[in-house]
C-alpha cells in the first residue's frame, strides 16, 4: 500500500485510512532529504523535483486567459471584508418547492447517471415552457439537450458546430466564457461593439461584419454585462443577414425572465430562424439556484446532433435528482415569474438610485440583474484600478468590464454592479459608496 505520495499530498496507511496532509519543509531539513534520497532514490528524486520552481503550464489556445476576473474580485472581497456586488450569484436561496422536489428525488433513489441528453420529464418541461414563451412546438426527445449549466450548453454548441478557422461574430462586451470556448474550438472571432449610453447595435457596421464567410453569430439577450435587451428591429436585422448569408445563431437567453421594461424576444421565434438557431438557457438565474448547474440547448435535429456529440464527451450527463427538481420548477405558474420580476425591480431601484447619489454615471438596464456605470468622475486611471480602489478603500466589489472586450480599452471607463442580493446588503453597499466616494468628487 502506498505510504506517501509526495511531500504536499495525503498519506495513506496500510488500513486505507487517510491521514492529514503531510507537509515536510525539506528546505529547512536538508539532512532529512539526503536520508530519504539514500534509502529511497525514487522518492528522493521526486522530492528534489518538487522543491524546484515549476512554471504553470497551459495549452497555447488558452495562454491569454488568466484566472477569471470573478475569482480575482471575489478573493479580494474576502480579504478586505468588502460587500460583493461583483459576481452574479444571489446571496439568498431559491424557492422551497424546488428544493423539496430535489430532496424527494434523492429519497426516491433517482441518484444514478441520467440519460445523456436529459431525463424525459425535464425535456418535456423545457419543451412546454419554450412553447408557452415563444409559441414554438419542439420535440423534447430530438430537439432538447440538458447540460450542466448554460456554460456547458455554450461549450457543447460551439465545440459541436464550429470548426477550426470558422468565423464567429460576438457583440462586445460579452460573457468571458464565449471567447475562451471559441478559442478552444479554434474559431476566428469578429466583434461588433455595443457602446453607451444605450448599447444599441450599430446596424450599418453589422452589415459589413456578417458575410458569406461567417459561420455563426452569438447573441446574449437580455445582455450581460450591460442589461441591454435586443430590440425587435435589431433582432430582425440580424435574422435577415443570417438568412441571406446562411449563418447560424447561438442565443444565450439565461436572463429571459428578468426583462423589466419590455418583453423578451427569442431569436428562434422570428420567421425563418428556428432552423438555424440554438437557444441556450438554464435554471440558475431564474430560480436563484446557480450552484445546481442545470442548463439546456434547444435546436432543430440537424443542429442538435452536433451539440449532443460534444455534450457526450464533456459531461455526458447532468445531476439526476436536480433534473427532476428542475422539471418541477419549470412547471410553476406565471405568478412566480411575476413576483420574481417585482422583487428584482425593487432591488434594482435601491442600487441604481444609490449609485447615482454616490456620483456615478449610470446607464439604463432593461434586463438581467446587472447595471453598468461610468466610474470616471472618481479619477482612477481605468476600470481595474477603480475596482481595486473600491474594494480596498470603500469596501464594495464591482467587476471591471474591460475583460469583456476584445480591445480592453473599450471598457476601461465602465464597471458592472449586480443587484441579485438581499435589500439589506444592497443598502449597506450603497451607504458605503455614498459616504466614501462623495468625498472624491
Amino acid at each position: 500500500m502506498l505510504q506517501s505520495c509526495d511531500s504536499m499530498q495525503c498519506t495513506w496507511t496500510q488500513s486505507l485510512v487517510m491521514l492529514r496532509p503531510l507537509h515536510i519543509p525539506f528546505t529547512k531539513f536538508p539532512s532529512l532529504r539526503t536520508s530519504i534520497s539514500r534509502s529511497n532514490p525514487f522518492l528522493g528524486a521526486h522530492i528534489r523535483n518538487r522543491s524546484a520552481r515549476v512554471l504553470p503550464q497551459v495549452a497555447k489556445r488558452l495562454e491569454k486567459f488568466k484566472t477569471t476576473i470573478f475569482t480575482q474580485m471575489s478573493s479580494l472581497a474576502i480579504k478586505h471584508g468588502a460587500i460583493n456586488l461583483g459576481q452574479g450569484f444571489p446571496n439568498f436561496d431559491g424557492p422551497e418547492f424546488v428544493k423539496e422536489a430535489a430532496i424527494q428525488a434523492i429519497k426516491d433513489g433517482k441518484n444514478q447517471y441520467a440519460r445523456g441528453y436529459g431525463v424525459p420529464d425535464l425535456n418535456l418541461a423545457v419543451a412546454a415552457r419554450f412553447q408557452k414563451d415563444t409559441g414554438l412546438v419542439v420535440d423534447p426527445e430530438k430537439e432538447v439537450t440538458v447540460t450542466s449549466g448554460c456554460t456547458e450548453a455554450i461549450a457543447a454548441t460551439i465545440l459541436g458546430l464550429i470548426n477550426p478557422g470558422d468565423e464567429v461574430v460576438l457583440f462586445a462586451p460579452f460573457y468571458d466564457s464565449y471567447e475562451a470556448t471559441l478559442s478552444m474550438a479554434g474559431a476566428k472571432i469578429k466583434c461588433v461593439t455595443l457602446r453607451p449610453p444605450d448599447f444599441s447595435v450599430p446596424l450599418d457596421e453589422l452589415k459589413s461584419v456578417i458575410t458569406k464567410d461567417t459561420r455563426a453569430v452569438l447573441i446574449n439577450t437580455p445582455h450581460n454585462p450591460t442589461g441591454k435587451m435586443f430590440t425587435r428591429e435589431e433582432l430582425s436585422e440580424i435574422a435577415s443577414l443570417c438568412i441571406k448569408n446562411d449563418v447560424l445563431v447561438f442565443t444565450d437567453e439565461v436572463y429571459d425572465k428578468l426583462a423589466f421594461e419590455t418583453e423578451h424576444i427569442s431569436m428562434a421565434s422570428l420567421p425563418g430562424m428556428y432552423e438555424r438557431t440554438v437557444t441556450l438557457n438554464s435554471l440558475g438565474k431564474t430560480f436563484s439556484l446557480t450552484g445546481w448547474k442545470i442548463g439546456w440547448a434547444i435546436a432543430p435535429p440537424h443542429l442538435t446532433w452536433g451539440v449532443r456529440q460534444a455534450h457526450s464527451f464533456l459531461t455526458f450527463a447532468t445531476s439526476t435528482p436536480m433534473q427532476y427538481a428542475a422539471s418541477t420548477a419549470l412547471r410553476t405558474s406565471d405568478a412566480y415569474y411575476e413576483e420574481l420580476k417585482k422583487d428584482y425591480m425593487a432591488k434594482k431601484e435601491i442600487l441604481v438610485e444609490g449609485l447615482k447619489a454616490a456620483g456615478f454615471i449610470v446607464y439604463p438596464s432593461s434586463g438581467t440583474y446587472f447595471v453598468i456605470v461610468d466610474h470616471t468622475p472618481f479619477g482612477q486611471e481605468n476600470d481595474v484600478a477603480f475596482c481595486e480602489y473600491l474594494i480596498k478603500e470603500v469596501g464594495v466589489v464591482a467587476i471591471p468590464t474591460s475583460v469583456f472586450y476584445l480591445n480592453p480599452e473599450d471598457g476601461k471607463n465602465l464597471v458592472r454592479f449586480t443587484f441579485c442580493k438581499d435589500e439589506e446588503t444592497l443598502r449597506s453597499a450603497v451607504a458605503r459608496m455614498k459616504e466614501k466616494l462623495s468625498k472624491k468628487l
